[in-house]
């Protein structure tokens, strides 16, 4: 049964980028508050010829939001069957959008993450990825919808192997196909000084879980990472509501950035009241 109990205090930080070898970005992120005062942040990786794969990223991300802002409630029953609404409604939506000869093909992954007292409630799609870390430690609360982890999960591939596996961007689910979505759902509880990250795979292709840990923990973040991303000469673009997002992203540009890249940073700061 889920239950809810004491709420906490966060700081959130929200970046996308369009990396170093992409002449767009098909990425989109954001967040939104509801009636309740529930922080619901959804992170997008969009796919499809021409601008589709940006129309179905903002799509999905701006129609979730708009819905959500009308809510008020806080129950993660509630939220869980919103959630499964929404991205179900949002699926048949792009897929009749992307039956235009303009928009063919249009599809995107996604990842709705709602905060509500000690846990995070989350709904997944496709190969971004959400994770939860603690004490140093990164434990990855999702498993990519690709052909490459259905392979590992068959035994016929290591996951070295699929690291560089000509197939590897190939996903299985997401957001704008014909058949039903059928989103995987959890829940992690929270603790003060936890961090909760969701990213597109521009990310997580580019740097190791050891460098992104490594980045989370610095002290002196804020400071380091936009000095990094000074040094680097890059400029960030989407929403930042804080700086810590800037030095996990100068990371995957500094790697190469092959891909767009989106980072939704989440700290659990302190217990309210």
């Amino acid at each position: 049964m889920l239950t809810q109990v004491r709420k906490k205090i966060m700081e959130i930080s929200l970046l996308t980028d369009i990396g170093q070898k992409r002449s767009n970005n098909q990425d989109f992120v954001n967040k939104f508050v509801n009636q309740a005062g529930v922080t619901l942040v959804v992170v997008a990786d969009g796919m499809g010829g021409h601008r589709a794969g940006n129309i179905a990223s903002e799509m999905s991300v701006t129609d979730l939001g708009r819905d959500w802002i009308n809510t008020d409630f806080r129950e993660l029953s509630k939220i869980r069957d919103w959630m499964i609404a929404a991205i179900d409604a949002e699926n048949r939506k792009i897929y009749e959008l992307g039956q235009n000869e303009e928009y063919k093909g249009m599809g995107t992954t996604i990842e709705v993450l709602a905060f509500v007292d000690n846990a995070v409630i989350f709904a997944h799609v496709g190969d971004s990825r959400i994770a939860h870390i603690r004490n140093g430690e990164y434990k990855q609360l999702t498993s990519d919808h690709s052909l490459v982890n259905a392979l590992i999960k068959a035994g016929q591939l290591t996951e070295e192997e699929a690291a560089v596996h000509p197939q590897r961007n190939i996903i299985t689910q997401s957001v704008g196909q014909s058949a039903p979505i059928e989103a995987d759902l959890g829940v992690q509880q929270l603790e003060p000084g936890d961090y909760i990250l969701a990213n597109s795979d521009g990310l997580t292709n580019m740097i190791s879980t050891d460098q992104i840990v490594h980045i989370v923990n610095s002290p002196g973040f804020v400071e380091e990472k936009t000095s990094r991303l000074v040094a680097g000469g890059h400029e960030a673009g989407g929403g930042c509501y804080y700086l810590d997002a800037l030095p996990i992203l100068a990371a995957a540009n500094e790697a190469g950035g092959l891909d767009n890249i989106t980072v939704a940073l989440v700290k659990i700061e302190s217990e309210e009241g």
